[in-house]
């Protein structure tokens, strides 16, 4: 039943918990029949959780704290951090009663802690088989709206394909995400963006109109039209760029030839809210033209421009990143990033280059030089209209 990590506090909650009712839960179990590795423990107790909870820490010299005095969760961290187990209490008087209160089917599974059948009383096993996410009840959403938020990314980590009523439900469910704390809309939306399936997790966010509720302004991209040196509106533009800012990094940033280890390296140093250097820039390219609906103009000539967009985009950034309740440095991180995304083309119109016109660059860029360097060649590669091969090759000679 466990291997890794997990061997030492389920050994240990078995003890704690012999003769009382105990089951593994969500998605450790779901991840199990995945075959997917995890280290995070979801257990369903009918037992005191914060008395648990501290027992099982001072057992194992871990860490426990209360996560919801509401609903009486707790966690235990193990101190080098190799394992957590999250304890609620039993929802109901059955096992099944509780898992009829969850979100979806493939997390509506238990494994009794001391041993025996799964317990599935809605075929979560048979979804998981088949690619499916389905809702546990028409009722899942109306309980708690995250999980408006929780359904595409789900989806989007564990490549599902989202049962057509349950898709329905949470479409009319998403305007219910105004009630919910900022805090637990950004946890869902961080691990959308820093996750493996990023884009296809932001397209069923606004499929499903969970982005019109809380990111807004991101939705407002859509349909502003660009120059001619863009074939894409801002949105799609902006997906481009977040695109190639994954490729990019999926390839070792090899086009930047003998820096790439060491810009490998920067990218991968912890930032902020669990987020790496890397997934901040992923942040950057999400809301690097943030502001170009507000300062779109159009010249006697007939030429789209959007003067402004970078510092304006910069304040923006700042603002959305903290009413979701982002930490200072990051959000301080992606408007430097939105402010300075510019510079290096301006750059490409000045060379050959002086050396004061590079320190210029670099001073006034700084704390963010190398990753909005970055940021300006994804954002480059997401341009294709006129004389875009030329604009881009000039900005990859720049960069190295």
């Amino acid at each position: 039943m466990s291997t890794g990590a997990t061997t030492g506090p389920i050994a240990a909650l078995r003890s704690l918990l012999a003769g009382d009712d105990a089951y593994l839960v969500g998605g450790w179990v779901r991840d199990r029949l995945l075959g997917r590795a995890t280290v995070d423990l979801d257990v369903a107790i009918a037992a005191d959780t914060g008395r648990t909870a501290r027992a099982l820490a001072r057992q194992l010299g871990a860490t426990a704290f209360p996560l919801s005095e509401a609903f009486g969760s707790w966690r235990v961290v193990a101190r080098d951090h190799s394992w957590q187990v999250d304890l609620t209490p039993l929802g109901g008087s059955r096992i099944e009663d509780d898992l009829g209160q969850r979100d979806f089917t493939i997390n509506a599974i238990a494994e009794p802690l001391q041993g025996g059948e799964l317990v599935d009383p809605f075929g979560g096993r048979e979804d998981l088989e088949a690619g499916r996410l389905r809702m546990v009840s028409s009722r899942a959403f109306a309980a708690d709206p995250l999980r408006t938020l929780r359904l595409p990314r789900i989806a989007a980590e564990l490549s599902l394909e989202i049962e057509a009523a349950t898709g329905k439900a949470a479409r009319s469910a998403a305007p219910a995400l105004a009630r919910v704390a900022a805090e637990r809309i950004f946890s869902e939306l961080k691990r959308i963006v820093a996750g493996s399936s990023a884009l296809r997790g932001l397209e069923l966010m606004l499929s499903f109109g969970v982005t019109e509720e809380i990111l807004p302004e991101l939705s407002a991209l859509r349909g502003v039209e660009q120059s001619a040196y863009h074939h894409l509106d801002v949105y799609d533009h902006t997906m481009a760029a977040l695109a190639e800012t994954i490729a990019l990094e999926r390839s070792g940033w090899e086009s930047l030839g003998e820096h790439a280890p060491a810009v490998t390296a920067l990218l991968a140093e912890p930032l902020a809210e669990e987020l790496t250097r890397g997934h901040a820039l992923r942040f950057g390219a999400l809301l690097h033209d943030i502001a170009k609906p507000q300062t779109r103009a159009v010249t006697a000539e007939g030429r789209v421009i959007f003067p402004g967009h970078d510092a304006l985009g910069a304040e923006l950034g700042r603002d959305i990143l903290g009413r979701l309740r982002a930490s200072e440095r990051l959000r301080a991180h992606v408007a430097a990033l939105t402010l300075n995304h510019l510079r290096l083309g301006f750059l490409v119109h000045e060379q050959p280059l002086t050396r004061r016109a590079v320190f210029r660059y670099l001073r006034t860029s700084e704390s963010v030089e190398v990753d909005v360097t970055l940021l300006s060649i994804a954002d480059r590669l997401a341009t294709r209209g006129a004389h875009s091969e030329e604009a881009i090759a000039l900005h990859l000679e720049l960069a190295r």
